[in-house]
C-alpha cells in the first residue's frame, strides 16, 4: 500500500455496513466512500451520528474532505452523502450507470421530481476513469451485476468493491435486483480478482460467516480466489450462476430497500416535501392475483 494512502473504516451494526474515510496523507485531502445515514423504519426518523463520527474523525486528523464516493444505489442503508456535502462541500459521485438504475425505478416509484440523466450526482464516473485525490490518483472500476451501476475504486494496490464480494467465507453480492445479473456479476468479479494477488480489497458490507465471531472487512484477492465460498479460482461461470440464481430466489428482500432506493437514486436526496413540508416515501403495493377457477 502506498504510504500516502490512509484508511480509516467505520462499521454500522444496524445495516452491516463499512464506511471508509480514506485521504492523501501529504496533502490532506479525503474522500467519504459509503456513508451511513441513520434511519429508523417505524417511525421515520432519521438521524446523523453515524456521518458525524466520520466528520469528527476528519476534523480530528486536519483533513478536508473533498469527495463522497457510492460504489452503487444501496438497497439497505440511505445515504448520508447530502449531509456530508452539505457540511463539507464535498462532490457526490457514483458511476455513470446510475442512470439505468434511475430509469428502472421512476417509474416503480412514479418519482415524477427525478431526471433520469444522473443530475443529482455531481460527478458520474466512466469504466476506467482515473482521477485525483490530493497526490493519490483513483481508478473507477465498473463491475456491474449487482446493480447496473456498481462501481469499485481502485487506488495502487487497495480496490474499495462495493457490493460485488463479501469476505471469502461469505461469498458474494445477490443478483435478482431489478437490472443483477449472475453472469455480469461473475465476469465484474473475475475482473477483480485478475488483480495481483496481493491487491487488499475492502469490502462494503460484512455478516459474519458462521463459525466466525468478529466482523471482517479487509482481504486480498489471493484470499479470494484461494478460499471463497462462492467465486473461488476453480468455480466456473456456469456453477456460479446457477449456485447464484438459487441462492438468491430464497433470500427475503432487504429490511429498508423501498426507503434506500427512493433516496439513494436522488443521491441520497428525499422525495420533495408536500404541502404541510413533510417529505414522503412510498410503497408500491401489489395485489394478490385472484386465484384461477
Amino acid at each position: 500500500m502506498t504510504p500516502a494512502l490512509t484508511i480509516q473504516p467505520f462499521f454500522d451494526e444496524p445495516t452491516n455496513t463499512v464506511s471508509y474515510l480514506i485521504a492523501d496523507k501529504a496533502s490532506g485531502q479525503a474522500a467519504v466512500i459509503d456513508p451511513v445515514l441513520d434511519f429508523d423504519l417505524a417511525t421515520g426518523q432519521v438521524d446523523v451520528r453515524s456521518a458525524d463520527k466520520i466528520l469528527t474523525a476528519a476534523e480530528q486528523s486536519g483533513l478536508k474532505i473533498k469527495l463522497v464516493l457510492e460504489t452503487h444505489v444501496h438497497a439497505d442503508h440511505l445515504s448520508a452523502a447530502p449531509y456530508i456535502k452539505a457540511k463539507t462541500d464535498a462532490l457526490i459521485g457514483i458511476g455513470d450507470h446510475v442512470r439505468d438504475v434511475q430509469a428502472i425505478f421512476r417509474p416503480i416509484f412514479a418519482a415524477e421530481d427525478l431526471s433520469t440523466d444522473g443530475s443529482d450526482f455531481d460527478r458520474l464516473f466512466a469504466d476506467e476513469e482515473r482521477f485525483a485525490l490530493g497526490g493519490l490518483e483513483v481508478e473507477v472500476l465498473h463491475v456491474p451485476g449487482h446493480t447496473p451501476a456498481d462501481v469499485a475504486y481502485k487506488i495502487t494496490d487497495v480496490v474499495f468493491v462495493g457490493d460485488t464480494l463479501f469476505m471469502p467465507d461469505y461469498g458474494t453480492a445477490r443478483a435478482d435486483f431489478p437490472g443483477g445479473d449472475a453472469q455480469q456479476l461473475y465476469r465484474s468479479i473475475r475482473k477483480l480478482l485478475s488483480l495481483p494477488r496481493e491487491t487488499r480489497l475492502f469490502m462494503c458490507h460484512d455478516y459474519k460467516a458462521p463459525g466466525r465471531d468478529a466482523y471482517a472487512w479487509e482481504t486480498t484477492v489471493g484470499d479470494q480466489l484461494d478460499n471463497s465460498v462462492h467465486v473461488s479460482a476453480a468455480v466456473t461461470e456456469e456453477d456460479f450462476i446457477a449456485m447464484r440464481k438459487a441462492r438468491d430466489a430464497g433470500l427475503s428482500a432487504p429490511r429498508l430497500l423501498l426507503p434506500s432506493v427512493q433516496v439513494n437514486i436522488r443521491a441520497g436526496r428525499f422525495p420533495p416535501a408536500e404541502v404541510n413540508g413533510v417529505s414522503y416515501l412510498r410503497v408500491p403495493v401489489k395485489p394478490v392475483p385472484a386465484p384461477v377457477s
